[in-house]
Parts: structure tokens; sequence; C-alpha cells
């Protein structure tokens, strides 16, 4: 009784490790995904952005105006501003089955109209694991003053 007990408790301990593992795998992937936008946003690269993005997203800007994807990446192409940097200051992830947030505060630095600028915002990103990728299906950024 004592063994099947004591084996019961392993196999849970086990389960937890390898539950927590894939959640620690599951946000290095997200974290690199958010690195992966960042760069893709600040070099203007629809291709990358049009790669993690799902066709349904939804995108909620600075403003409060909501773009589809292709509407999205139309202004990602059309932009005259010139990131110079797009870094998150935080970022954290969390994980909830196939699902995960990814939340922190990005700084962005560049030049729009010849003036420079520096933004902060709080970001929050929704990932969802389709198929045999995860892809971003919805994003909210609100400026920090």
């Amino acid at each position: 009784m004592r063994l099947a007990g004591m084996c019961t408790v392993l196999l849970c301990a086990a389960g937890l490790a390898m539950a927590q593992d894939s959640d620690a795998s599951i946000q290095g992937k997200i974290i690199a995904l958010e690195k992966l936008w960042n760069q893709a946003y600040k070099s203007a690269d629809t291709k990358a952005l049009d790669s993690i993005l799902d066709e349904s997203i939804v995108l909620i800007n600075d403003d409060g105006s909501i773009q589809t994807k292709k509407e999205f990446l139309a202004s990602v192409k059309a932009s005259n501003a010139q990131e110079q940097q797009v870094a998150p200051e935080a970022l954290k992830v969390n994980v909830h089955g196939n699902v995960a947030i990814a939340s922190g505060v990005l700084r962005v630095k560049g030049v729009e109209g010849g003036k420079p600028y520096t933004r902060r915002e709080r970001f929050v990103d929704t990932w969802l694991h389709k198929g045999e990728n995860w892809v971003c299906i919805a994003t909210n950024a609100t400026p920090i003053h």
C-alpha cells in the first residue's frame, strides 16, 4: 500500500515537472516570437510579420483604433517612420494550455517626419498554438506617459 502511494506521488511529481518544462519551453518560444515581431516591425519586414500573425488577428492600436491583419501590414509597409529601436523593457509570458499571454512594456525610438520620438507602451499579446505553430491572435498597446 505504501509503495503504491509512493509511486502515485512520484508520478504526480514527474507529471508536474514535465508540465513546468513544457510551460518553460513555450515561454521561450513566445519570447522569441515577441523579439521577432519587434525586429520585423523595426525593419518593416511584412513577410516575417505575416508569418506570425493570425489571419483573423484583432489589432488594437495605442490610439484605440482597430486594424485587420491586411490593414496593419499595409500600414507597416507605407510608414515613413524610421524605427531605430524597438525593445521590450519587461516581458512576462503566462501559459494556459494552447494559449499564451505575453505582456510587458515596449520602448520605441525612431524618427518620423524628420523629428525624433521616444514612446513607451504597455502591451498584451495573445498567442494560440495553431497547427504546428504559435500565432498571435490579438494585440493591444496602451501608451505610458
